[in-house]
């Protein structure tokens, strides 16, 4: 069981709703899944106006809880007002800050991604941060009270994979929170590693909007983060220099 907060899930796949090529195509792929977390960026929606369209019409909410994000901000105080709307509008009170640096990287910035969570937390949000994957970051963050950390693999929507699995793994060893890993990951192996790494969970967006048939890539993923889980779980064999034999020695017939 994934836990957030006071939020308990099954499923360690969460979802991001962007860029799907029509809606009905997105609704495939959100079943086909099996998230129980859609984040999305606040911007997109157009609250002052609910009666108007919007992506989300098509899914039925009552099944997933809604994760929103600051995506778009570029400041700690554009990240809290962001924030701030998407509770009054009662989306719900997780919030994935994303404070953005760097227009080419897309990377976050760490000293506003800091300070943004400081005040969240003491205005009573369930904070979930976007970082790189920075291990002195994640330990600082954790110790302001956070309630998960969201590493990077790599840039968003680079397809890279994941760049850095030894930070990535020291990361998830000290952590007293769910690591999530997000934005890079292009590839159900990818998925797959970062579960075996140890991560608690793993948000796609790009790597299921984008694909050829994204409901059929949503499902390979859904696998894939459930079979990297159960890998983990089961526990690997040590990595060795020099082959060991499968058979045992014993009892063999020598001349």
């Amino acid at each position: 069981m994934l836990t957030i907060g006071q939020h308990s899930f099954k499923s360690r796949l969460l979802l991001g709703t962007g860029k799907f090529s029509d809606l009905q195509i997105q609704t495939q792929a959100v079943e086909a899944s099996g998230t129980e977390v859609l984040t999305f960026a606040v911007r997109r929606l157009n609250l002052d106006q609910p009666d108007e369209p919007n992506f989300l019409e098509h899914l039925d909410l009552t099944q997933y809880t809604l994760l929103p994000n600051t995506a778009g901000a570029r400041t700690a105080e554009e990240a809290v007002r962001i924030a701030r709307l998407a509770r009054a509008s009662g989306l719900c009170d997780m919030i994935k800050v994303e404070v953005i640096g760097d227009d080419q990287l897309i990377l976050p910035d760490p000293l506003e991604t800091v300070k943004a969570c400081e005040i969240l937390l003491a205005e009573g949000f369930t904070v979930l941060p976007y970082i790189s994957d920075d291990y002195m970051l994640a330990k600082r963050l954790q110790q302001i009270g956070v309630h998960a950390v969201m590493p990077g693999a790599s840039p968003i929507g680079s397809g890279r994979g994941i760049l850095n699995p030894a930070m990535l793994e020291w990361i998830i060893a000290d952590a007293r929170v769910p690591v999530i890993v997000d934005a890079g990951i292009r590839s159900p192996k990818d998925a797959a590693y970062a579960m075996e790494l140890g991560a608690d969970a793993v948000l796609l967006n790009s790597a299921v909007s984008g694909a050829d048939d994204p409901v059929k890539m949503a499902l390979a993923m859904k696998l894939a983060v459930e079979s990297g889980r159960l890998g983990k779980e089961a526990g690997m064999i040590p990595l060795r220099n020099y082959a060991v034999a499968s058979s045992p020695s014993e009892g063999m017939i020598t001349t």
